[in-house]
């Protein structure tokens, strides 16, 4: 009697979701844990086909609820300062609210020098893949305390654009507080409309308005096409959504929703 052959298991396309302090906050002043529990039901409804690495912000915006420093809070040793009080406190936040979905996170603190050298990519790649195929979801942010302004990202946006090109990915998506990059024409005239499927880069720049800097993070829609040309050129697919719509991730992926797409 013969044995049946066994199929090998399907690989699962690899998702890096970037998600900024907007798209935590819902465009307030307090961390939404009804936010966070919307990505984890999302991604658990998700996991048999799609593994999730998550680039995410809100560490100084968690920090502010909890402590308020006597320094100049532009100041990037203030920065650094909160972001080391509010870290711990996001990555509990996101824990709990993962395991009550039967999702497991872990922390990945990464610097800009990390780039850099090629012994601390491969150090990345190798405990990210070991991470993912034990079913941690990493959840990334720039190691701040040992950033500069001269050796830094500049904002998250980047540093998830440079993460996707390092761990390959399938799809790299940036939950904003848009529905993608709008026509700077329908934006000024108060009807904005989708810039679906970008061709160019030097027509996109000539359509970005960057008058909606983000209100907690560092980055707006300028900092998100320099994410778009350095996953371009790491052939790496990106997409930028409207994270503060509930089911953001599975709408996009239903085609339910306007955002907008640039191939690799």
């Amino acid at each position: 009697m013969f044995k049946q052959r066994e199929e090998p298991p399907k690989k699962k396309k690899r998702i890096l979701l970037k998600i900024g302090s907007n798209t935590l906050t819902k465009e307030s002043d307090q961390l939404s844990r009804g936010k966070i529990e919307d990505i984890g039901r999302q991604i658990a409804a998700l996991k048999d086909e799609y593994e999730f690495i998550i680039v995410s912000s809100g560490a100084k915006v968690v920090a502010k609820q909890f402590v308020e420093l006597e320094s100049d809070y532009k100041d990037i040793h203030t920065k650094s300062a909160l972001t080391s009080i509010g870290q711990p406190h996001l990555m509990r936040i996101f824990q709990e609210s993962f395991r009550e979905l039967g999702l497991l996170a872990s922390q990945c603190l990464l610097s800009y020098s990390d780039f850099e050298k090629e012994v601390s990519r491969e150090n990345i790649k190798k405990t990210v893949d070991i991470l993912v195929s034990n079913n941690y979801i990493p959840i990334i942010n720039e190691n701040d305390t040992v950033a500069t302004d001269e050796i830094k990202f500049g904002d998250n946006d980047r540093l998830a654009a440079m993460t996707a090109g390092l761990l390959d990915v399938d799809l790299l998506v940036i939950a904003t507080n848009t529905n993608g990059i709008y026509t700077k024409e329908s934006f000024e005239n108060g009807s904005p409309e989708t810039i679906e499927q970008v061709e160019d880069f030097a027509d996109l720049k000539k359509e970005v308005v960057d008058e909606d800097k983000s209100t907690h993070g560092t980055g707006g829609m300028s900092s998100k096409v320099i994410a778009l040309e350095i996953a371009n050129k790491a052939n790496i697919e990106t997409w930028i959504v409207n994270g503060l719509e509930d089911d953001f991730i599975l709408n996009t992926l239903n085609k339910d929703t306007a955002f907008t797409k640039i191939e690799s």
